[in-house]
């Protein structure tokens, strides 16, 4: 009796099965690589602005981040600055500048300007700056170098396995209280022996760093 199908087919049909579970092996390599890239925790995210405002100038000016971020070493958020914070100044310096036409609106009308985040954590993590700021955390760590930022943008990950690397190892973060506001500030070569003085010096508990209940409330 006729074979309806070649002795090959045999060989194809196997290798068809192998082929779908290469594919299917090579798709969760692939989502596992993406889910820890740079990429789905938008890092380098940076959304325009109603008003371009310009780290870079801003602090070139020798203006301290807690001038506009005013609750940053009281409160869990830094706080946005409002309208009269600006216009302390642009309401003698470049007041017919047409890119801060929103600001001098934002004036008359008492509406707040809309500004678009970029740092943005999950609703389910609580983050307090006071503390980090506190304990020896400075802005660029997390924010990077934002005085070199002429459009702000995320610099790090802000993931839970990026959290955990400092919660985990502090002292490679840590700074002197003198150089939190620092935003170029750069380790010194002996930052661990530096950073584990100041784990010791700020009351830092290590061991509690990682429990569940210090980010998710």
């Amino acid at each position: 009796m006729n074979q309806i199908f070649p002795p090959r087919a045999n060989t194809w049909a196997r290798l068809s099965v192998y082929g779908v579970f290469g594919v299917a092996a090579l798709f969760v390599l692939a989502a596992l690589i993406y889910s820890r890239s740079p990429y789905p925790s938008f890092v380098q995210k940076s959304p325009a602005q109603p008003v371009p405002f310009s780290h870079a100038l801003h602090i070139g000016l020798k203006i301290d981040c807690r001038y506009c971020h005013s609750a940053v070493e009281t409160s869990a958020s830094a706080g946005i600055p409002p309208t009269q914070t600006c216009m302390t100044c642009h309401s003698q310096v470049s007041t017919t500048n047409a890119d801060l036409a929103p600001v001098r609106d934002s004036w008359q009308s008492g509406i707040p300007i809309a500004w678009n985040r970029v740092h943005d954590l999950g609703d389910f993590v609580y983050f307090n700056h006071s503390i980090h700021v506190a304990k020896g955390v400075g802005c660029s760590t997390c924010h990077g170098q934002v005085s070199q930022m002429s459009q702000i943008k995320q610099a790090q990950p802000l993931t839970m396995g990026w959290c955990l690397s400092c919660h985990r190892d502090p002292a490679q973060y840590l700074r002197p209280q003198s150089e939190i506001f620092n935003t170029d500030w750069v380790p010194p070569a002996d930052q661990i022996a530096q950073g584990q003085a100041l784990v010791q010096q700020n009351h830092i508990e290590v061991s509690k760093l990682q429990n569940c209940s210090i980010c998710h409330r």
